[in-house]
């Protein structure tokens, strides 16, 4: 079958954004051109969309959902300084969270409009082209971001990337999600597969690893999200390869499963939405804890952490990330039913 390609509307600098549907099995969802986002997912029978989203391309632009669904990068999470050395060389870039750099800024690739290389009815492939100094790093680098559903109910997400000088990558796919259609994620469980933490200091950067254990951090055992502690915290996961890390199960009985090769999760409360309302799909305005962000990557501010997974990536080299997201229904949902994508 062909691809749904559609227009979904025009940045504030002209450019076309496109949105493309893909539906197999019980999965459908809806991915748009501008920061390669998953923009909507529904499962069959759960007449509430599963993710944060907007059907509105200013709340992508403005920052009320800067990174709702996008792909973040390419250094994912924060960079200290917003600056890093490579090859002898200082790189700066412009802070945006306080003198420190989250997900590459404005310039980043969750805030460009990337290019499609191929799509058919259950999948896509985007692709985006950073010149030499973009993002305020080295090398011409060519980003993919391919989505798949797997029949019955599972998006496989592979984001890759390729340069042609030494430089820093770090894709991570961020979702923001609700499984319940309620205000906020105060019901849903949370279970994470993780023997150690990363705590952070006062401007959120990381410190050394901990362990989980007899701490309010241990998420080895399902626990109610609204019993957690404040969470922006990078999970470290052990093992390697693609494996299942997370699950996370709403009230209304629909469970998310993650697997992914990446070696650490990020687990965002929410705590900072609504600074900037914005109406979601559903057409409420979302607010504090309406989403949970769970966002494969590598470690943040590895640069500056020599025993963290590194991030260079040279000439020659495929820059790669698997993650695999099982949806499941348990019982059945009684929300009134809101028209299909």
């Amino acid at each position: 079958m062909s691809a749904d390609i559609r227009r979904f509307g025009t940045t504030s600098t002209g450019d076309l954004v496109e949105a493309v549907t893909l539906r197999a099995g019980e999965l459908t969802a809806r991915l748009i051109t501008f920061g390669a986002s998953l923009q909507d997912l529904r499962l069959a029978g759960t007449p509430w969309p599963l993710i944060l989203g907007s059907d509105t391309l200013s709340a992508y632009e403005s920052g009320a959902l800067a990174w709702a669904g996008a792909v973040v990068g390419p250094v994912a999470n924060r960079l200290s300084g917003a600056q890093v050395e490579i090859a002898g060389q200082l790189w700066r870039a412009a802070p945006n969270d306080g003198a420190n750099l989250l997900h590459s800024g404005d310039a980043g690739c969750s805030q460009q409009v990337w290019a499609i290389e191929t799509a058919n009815a259950d999948s896509v492939t985007f692709r985006l082209d950073l010149p030499h100094g973009a993002a305020a790093l080295p090398g011409n680098r060519v980003l993919r971001a391919s989505y798949q559903i797997v029949a019955p109910s599972t998006l496989e997400i592979t984001l890759s990337a390729e340069t042609d000088a030494e430089t820093l990558m770090n894709l991570a796919h961020h979702p923001y999600w609700n499984l319940d259609g309620t205000p906020t994620t105060a019901a849903h469980h949370l279970k994470v597969a993780a023997e150690q933490m990363l705590p952070c200091d006062a401007q959120n950067l990381p410190r050394a690893p901990i362990s989980v254990a007899d701490t309010v951090y241990d998420l080895h055992h399902a626990r109610r999200v609204a019993d957690l502690p404040p969470l922006d915290n990078n999970y470290c996961l052990p093992g390697t390869g693609l494996r299942a890390v997370a699950e996370l199960t709403g009230s209304a009985g629909v469970s998310l499963t993650i697997e992914t090769d990446a070696p650490g999760l990020q687990v965002y409360d929410g705590q900072h939405m609504g600074a900037h309302p914005v109406l979601g799909l559903s057409g409420a305005a979302y607010g504090p804890h309406a989403g949970l962000a769970l966002e494969p990557q590598m470690w943040p501010d590895a640069p500056q952490h020599p025993d963290f997974p590194a991030i260079t990536l040279h000439p020659g080299e495929t820059w790669r990330q698997v993650t695999r997201l099982h949806l499941s229904r348990s019982i059945s949902t009684d929300k009134p039913a809101r028209t299909a994508l």
